[in-house]
């Protein structure tokens, strides 16, 4: 009887192993490609919070995959190097704006008027009056 149990275990053993391992014409276990990055950031539009909160990075053996982390790193710094230079330039812009406000001709003055003169004979401002 001791035999009969000890035989059976051993093919029963043998079966299993050889059903995992794929030990015949047709395997059991396929090979698998390796996991890719499904949800890239978008290419036709600028990267947005949600597109930056829904990207997924694959695993990989010894954690992310180096691949799609430089890419995905690499379209950031760019979006985040442009929206940069946007903003200098917008800021720029804004400076040069207020110096024209600040520095342009006031508000009774007129374009081709010598500045701080309003009243082409006496010289006065309006509203004020002479003080002579």
């Amino acid at each position: 009887m001791f035999w009969f149990l000890l035989l059976t275990m051993v093919v029963v053993v043998a079966a299993v192993t050889l059903a995992v391992v794929g030990g015949g014409g047709s395997p059991v276990l396929q090979d698998v490609p390796p996991e890719r990055l499904t949800d890239p950031l978008p290419a036709t539009r600028p990267v947005g919070r949600a597109d930056v909160d829904a990207l997924r990075l694959p695993m990989a053996a010894r954690g992310y995959r180096m691949v799609d982390v430089d890419e995905a790193l690499d379209r950031l710094g760019a979006e985040l190097a442009e929206r940069d230079a946007r903003i200098a330039e917008l800021e720029s812009a804004l400076a040069g704006a207020q110096a024209t406000a600040v520095n342009g001709p006031g508000l009774f003055e007129q374009p081709d008027q010598e500045p701080g003169r309003y009243d082409g004979e006496s010289g006065s401002r309006p509203g004020e009056e002479d003080q002579r």
